[in-house]
């Protein structure tokens, strides 16, 4: 299956070059010549990744990263840029990028780094939403139909781990590492906390949101997820 990234670039020949190159890969790629636009099509699709180059006119890279970041999108982000320095890295990854491309770069990393970064969703989202469920991870509050939902601090890792995968299922092993490293408990502390987290996040509600894979493991997901 073919990915599909956004490309937001304002050097039309390298965005040009990166295109075709990026085709002949089968990855798909959009193109936005001014930050503004490439918020406009980062909220109305959905992308594998967005390669974002910090200078671009209307809105600089950091701003639509910070921008997508507050707006929920967890798609994950790989900065192209000139700027090397310690400074230029460190501020990039506040705004919230997953990576970070120096240019010039050879071809062929920026193809690994995509691929990397499309096999998961970015953990520097800072706003997670699926039908009327809201989770903000940096402010730690979850909220479902617009009422607080309090959670232990067990189950706050239970709903982040699910979170970083959703829609896909994650393994039991995954959560009981997220929760306990390798000293995991002879019990069945998980299936009693994912419980009382389900308690919680589902209730009454008419759609289920956390749903469990027999034998796989448990996904976080919506009704059309």
């Amino acid at each position: 299956m073919s990915l599909t990234t956004l490309l937001v670039e304002d050097d039309m020949d390298l965005a040009a070059s990166l295109i075709d190159y990026l085709e002949l890969e089968s990855i798909n790629c959009d193109h936005a010549f001014n930050g503004l636009h490439g918020v406009e099509l980062a909220l109305e699709n959905a992308y594998d990744v967005i390669l974002l180059d910090i200078m671009v006119p209307g809105l600089d890279g950091l701003g639509v990263c910070e921008k997508l970041r507050r707006e929920g999108i967890d798609t994950p982000i790989l900065m192209l840029t000139a700027r090397d320095t310690l400074d230029d890295k460190v501020a990039g990854f506040s705004a919230g990028t997953d990576d970070y491309l120096v240019k010039p770069f050879a071809m062929k990393e920026l193809l690994f780094r995509i691929r990397a970064l499309a096999k998961r969703r970015s953990s520097q989202v800072k706003i997670f939403t699926v039908e009327d469920l809201e989770i903000d991870l940096h402010a730690h509050e979850v909220r479902r139909g617009g009422a607080v939902i309090h959670l232990t601090p067990t189950e706050w890792e239970l709903i982040k781990e699910l979170v970083s995968k959703s829609p896909e299922i994650v393994s039991r092993r995954s959560l009981e590492r997220a929760l306990w490293g390798d000293d995991v408990p002879e019990s069945n502390s998980l299936n009693v906390h994912l419980h009382k987290l389900r308690q919680k996040i589902d209730g009454s509600a008419s759609v289920q949101l956390i749903h469990t894979a027999p034998g796989v493991g448990v996904s976080l997901r919506g009704s059309d997820g």
